[in-house]
């Protein structure tokens, strides 16, 4: 198969639809959360396969504690039960994972998990192929207030250049594609700082049905793009010439 050439170095992706994918099916909605395992390990596949450097997804927002408690304590069981599974294959295919979001809220037990994962990836002793940040319990305004804080707090000046780097994902760069699947055609409170010069893809596909080929289209649809970045594009054609 031949791929895009111009590749995007960060994808972001708000993985939407799991519950609506088991809805269908008459199945529990902890089902499609359990398909959208899957389907995450099939994306990671294919951005290792297609040579993109970072990869973050958004697994539970802040604004997820108000779902059903049967789902919540059953996404949190799946977390735990994910990164026992996952994390050595990870680790194996040369994958950084960091977890992103607030932690105070979440049991000892999962707090653990995710520190234990992160640092099974951070000993790998080559270069990573690719950073995988997953955002879970995180929300675009909580890590934009996280980072005013953090800034506040050692007496720096909160401004336009200081705050990316108190951001919870200052280890990477922005996003250059957000894709959400799912049918709808928002951010619902993801990476708001850094994907103000994100390019949007919205896809029609239920997070468990996004397959090789839906993250192709997206890709395709980023490269066809013209990125300007406030500049005309005159300016970008005799930058590029």
């Amino acid at each position: 198969m031949s791929y895009s050439p111009v590749v995007p170095h960060h994808i972001a992706i708000v993985m939407d639809g799991n519950g609506r994918w088991a809805t269908r099916r008459f199945l529990p909605r902890l089902a499609g959360h359990r398909q959208g395992v899957e389907s995450l390990r099939r994306c990671v596949r294919a951005c290792l396969d297609r040579g993109v450097q970072v990869l973050t997804v958004f697994a539970f927002s802040s604004e997820n504690w108000s779902r059903p408690v049967e789902e919540v304590s059953g996404l949190m069981e799946l977390l735990a039960l994910a990164l026992a599974r996952e994390v050595p294959l990870l680790r194996k295919d040369g994958v950084r994972l960091y977890c992103v979001g607030e932690r105070t809220g979440l049991s000892a037990r999962v707090r653990e998990g995710l520190a234990q994962a992160e640092a099974s990836t951070a000993s790998l002793t080559d270069p990573a192929r690719l950073v995988l940040n997953v955002c879970f319990n995180y929300g675009g305004r909580w890590d934009i207030a996280q980072a005013a804080a953090a800034l506040a707090a050692r007496g720096e000046a909160i401004t336009e250049q200081s705050l990316p780097g108190a951001l919870a994902l200052a280890h990477v760069p922005d996003p250059d594609l957000v894709i959400r699947t799912g049918g709808e055609m928002r951010l619902s409170n993801f990476l708001l700082w850094q994907a103000a010069y994100s390019e949007l893809f919205f896809s029609d596909k239920l997070w468990p049905e996004f397959d090789e080929a839906a993250l192709d289209q997206a890709i395709a649809a980023y490269a066809a793009r013209e990125r300007r970045f406030g500049k005309t594009s005159e300016q970008v054609r005799a930058v590029a010439s």
